[in-house]
């Protein structure tokens, strides 16, 4: 078969490292909890259908710790890239650069980062504040990991330091991932990221954020590439897809979905207000658009949406957000392993996709 998207298109699996694995939607199941062997299942499965990188995720309260987990895998990997979520309010940068670069090493030069605007624990931020907090610690990073001294005296990062002597493999930072729909979040990627990552939205609701982002990256005088987190459920025919989406959450009542969404920390942001408005406005059945379903985000904060359908709707849906200019997709599904499964069955080898370039 003629794959259907140009080289370039990195397509990633996700770990569910914060506790968020089900069979259905907000029935417990201690097998499905976050463990170094159910999540090293879902990183050796990925690596097994042929995706290319796999997002690690943190969360302080949930799951297990994301850079131990990383160096964890590393040895049990040997193509496949990591991304590794960092929140940066949780880290001192020069440790956070040592542990990096380490990593890197261990992964031969395959590591990719996350950068996630988080509070320290035990302490809340406004918005504003903790966005130039991440903006002068992702600042730091990037020279420390570029092999550079860092003497700055900022309003968060007070440092006078010459990098550690471990680097990474090629000497220079690896890619960092961010996301955020504030305009504070647009700014600090526009500044400073490498790759910008969104939610779920409408096709015409992705490319009026993704014009706002070139825009606002040539007043930095910097250009970024472009990334989208989103779930999926594909089977052989759109109904049974349609079905297994269904299954989903049949079992999920309103109150429990709303007690999960509210744990998470990021519950009232407004990318995750943005979730809750398609949810909303979308159909009876959850649609806000053909083979985009708004129902997986009654019990997840953050990315609240699927595609579902056929192999061929599945792919199509893809090369829409190619043509818009997405070049990275992060994917998830419900169980995770499972689903990595039916999509590097179906969907993957028509996919033309390789890791972005470093």
């Amino acid at each position: 078969m003629t794959p259907v998207a140009a080289p370039g298109c990195e397509v990633s699996w996700f770990a569910a490292l914060c506790d968020d694995d089900y069979a259905q939607l907000g029935v417990a199941d201690p097998t499905l909890q976050s463990s170094l062997e159910h999540c090293g299942d879902i990183v050796r499965a990925a690596q097994s259908e042929g995706f290319d990188n796999v997002l690690l995720p943190s969360g302080y309260a949930l799951g297990i710790d994301t850079v131990a987990f990383a160096a964890a895998m590393a040895p049990l990997i040997d193509r496949m890239r990591l991304l590794v979520a960092v929140r940066c309010g949780e880290m001192w940068v020069p440790q956070l650069a040592r542990q990096l670069a380490t990593l890197d090493q261990m992964l031969q030069g395959r590591l990719t980062v996350n950068i996630i605007s988080s509070d320290i624990p035990g302490q809340v931020l406004d918005s504003a504040p903790r966005y130039r907090r991440t903006l002068e610690v992702m600042s730091a990073l990037r020279a420390l990991l570029d092999g550079g001294r860092v003497d700055v005296d900022g309003e968060f990062v007070q440092l006078h330091i010459d990098p550690p002597r471990i680097s990474t493999v090629s000497g220079r930072c690896p890619p960092l991932y961010f996301g955020g729909l504030s305009d504070d979040a647009r700014e600090v990627a526009a500044a400073a990221a490498d790759v910008y990552l969104m939610w779920p939205d409408t096709l015409a609701g992705v490319a009026a954020v993704l014009d706002d982002m070139r825009a606002r990256a040539a007043r930095h005088h910097r250009t970024l590439r472009f990334g989208y987190r989103v779930h999926v459920v594909v089977r052989e025919t759109e109904s049974q897809a349609r079905a297994a989406a269904a299954h989903l959450v049949a079992a999920l009542d309103d109150q429990e979905g709303e007690r999960i969404r509210a744990r998470s920390l990021d519950s009232q942001s407004v990318g995750v207000r943005r979730q809750a408005a398609l949810r909303q406005a979308a159909s009876p059945d959850g649609y806000i658009e053909d083979n985009l379903w708004t129902g997986i985000g009654r019990a997840r904060s953050g990315c609240g949406a699927a595609l579902v359908g056929d192999p061929d709707q599945i792919l199509a849906k893809l090369q829409q957000y190619r043509d818009l200019g997405i070049e990275s997709f992060i994917l998830s599904g419900y169980p995770h392993r499972e689903e990595a499964e039916w999509f590097g069955r179906l969907v993957l080898p028509r996919l033309a996709h390789a890791p972005l370039p470093a």
